[in-house]
């Protein structure tokens, strides 16, 4: 299934997509559920799929992104967190913030959590599993440097695009990820050159803190990051799951 959310009237709903439908469900995916009427995909208006009570990001789990960063490969996930105001939807506007000189794209694959996960072994995993989606983590690049860690950096509004929606029949192991900068490919890697896979993730992180349905974890980004410039627009592409399309615009 394809889960997503869309504005229907004036509530945002959940979904289930294909190829021309929304068929709108009576509650959220993580509950019991009925299907309900259906609505144009081509006129819906796609919102980010979920909304977390928080983002675990995932840093420097791919090899050849260690290697550019000049990083050595870590013993452990490298974990921190991005608020739930970071989130951003589908088609919409990256605000680049004006205390930032350099903004950087970061295409990643996103782990939606379907169950509640605590001490979750990686052989479990799949099971507290919903799906997965297109994320892109944005990162003042120059702030993340200032500040010795990476808080500010990560966590400005609209840093978190999510979409289009969540594929829950997916194996992520050996998946395309594929970042576009105005349509020329900046990054292209693929799931399998991850330093720690999605179960380990899930296990690790679940170890730290109780992950609760709906939350979402980025599972770290390719090598070929680089800076977005105002009128930029960049896209997310993953391998069974679509593309994810924004906008770059001037702080206000």
């Amino acid at each position: 299934m394809r889960v997503c959310r869309v504005v229907n009237g004036e509530d945002a709903r959940y979904g289930l997509a294909d190829d021309s439908v929304v068929t709108l469900i009576s509650d959220e995916p993580f509950a019991a559920w009925e299907r309900e009427e259906d609505v144009s995909l081509r006129t819906a208006r796609l919102l980010a799929p979920v909304v977390p009570s928080k983002i675990v990001c995932v840093g420097i789990n791919y090899r050849k992104h260690a290697e550019e960063m000049g990083h050595a490969l870590p013993d452990e996930p490298v974990i921190f967190l991005k608020p739930s105001t970071a989130i951003n939807s589908p088609g919409g506007t990256i605000q680049l913030p004006q205390p930032s000189m350099r903004v950087d794209y970061e295409g990643e694959l996103a782990v939606v959590i379907g169950r509640r996960a605590r001490h979750v072994r990686p052989e479990e995993a799949a099971h507290h599993i919903l799906g997965y989606t297109c994320a892109n983590d944005v990162t003042a690049r120059d702030l993340q440097r200032k500040d010795g860690q990476w808080t500010r950096a990560k966590s400005f509004d609209g840093f978190s695009p999510l979409g289009p929606w969540v594929e829950t029949d997916l194996d992520p192991s050996d998946l395309g990820i594929v970042t576009r900068l105005n349509g020329e490919v900046v990054q292209s890697g693929r799931t399998s050159d991850m330093i720690f896979d999605v179960p380990t993730l899930v296990s690790f992180i679940s170890g730290v803190m109780t992950l609760l349905p709906g939350d979402v974890v980025l599972t770290g980004t390719p090598s070929g990051i680089g800076p977005m410039h105002s009128g930029d627009v960049v896209e997310v592409e993953i391998e069974g799951v679509g593309s994810l399309t924004n906008p770059v615009a001037p702080a206000l």
